[in-house]
């Protein structure tokens, strides 16, 4: 598996992962639509939104919004990981800020808001190079720090896979991060420091 920023991969290719997925009905935008949700937004807004955020087919761009994973050549997967001021209402959630204090406008710390495997792909551990792609990633580009807001699994309970968009915590924890909070039952807030 190789795993490119977007803005050199095909926005083809992010629509092929993204397509059958909830994230592709999102496009990634939950966080940053204005409204009070995202579906306050047209599905082509917010295809539009992505397109340009991810700045697809130009490897030069200074800034894209996630990365691609291919394997065998087929794109399988994508992150969704940049500057946590790229999302407006992720600085305002109370969930994420339950039992924190500190800057939340501080543009060294990055955020992973969605994890995403092409149908017929799933189920074979994807997630877990693309987390470690993530932390890489955001670690080469400057970041102090990355957060991500994972569920955890009850055990022995089915899970939805449109809940798992947001990653689940086992994933972050082998790529290095810790937990720093638990805002409710499910919710976990992981991060790494660089």
């Amino acid at each position: 598996m190789t795993v490119v920023p977007a803005n050199q991969a095909s926005w083809d290719d992010i629509a092929t992962v993204l397509g059958d997925t909830d994230a592709g009905r999102c496009q990634c935008q939950r966080f940053k639509v204005a409204g009070y949700i995202w579906r306050d937004t047209t599905q082509q807004e917010r295809m539009d939104a992505l397109r340009e955020q991810t700045a697809c087919g130009r490897p030069d761009a200074t800034a894209t919004s996630g990365l691609l994973a291919y394997a065998g050549g087929e794109p399988v997967g994508w992150v969704a990981v940049e500057p946590r001021t790229a999302y407006p209402k992720l600085l305002t959630s109370r969930v994420v800020w339950a039992g924190r204090n500190e800057d939340r406008d501080d543009p060294g710390v990055w955020a992973v808001t969605c994890l995403a495997v092409r149908k017929g792909f799933r189920g074979r551990g994807l997630t877990y190079p693309l987390a470690a792609a993530a932390v890489s990633f955001a670690e080469k580009s400057g970041a102090r720090a990355l957060e991500a807001y994972p569920m955890e699994s009850a055990p022995g309970r089915k899970v939805i896979w449109g809940e798992l968009h947001v990653g689940a915590r086992q994933v972050f924890e082998e790529a290095g991060m810790r937990e720093v909070s638990s805002p409710t039952i499910r919710r976990r807030v992981m991060r790494i420091d660089f």
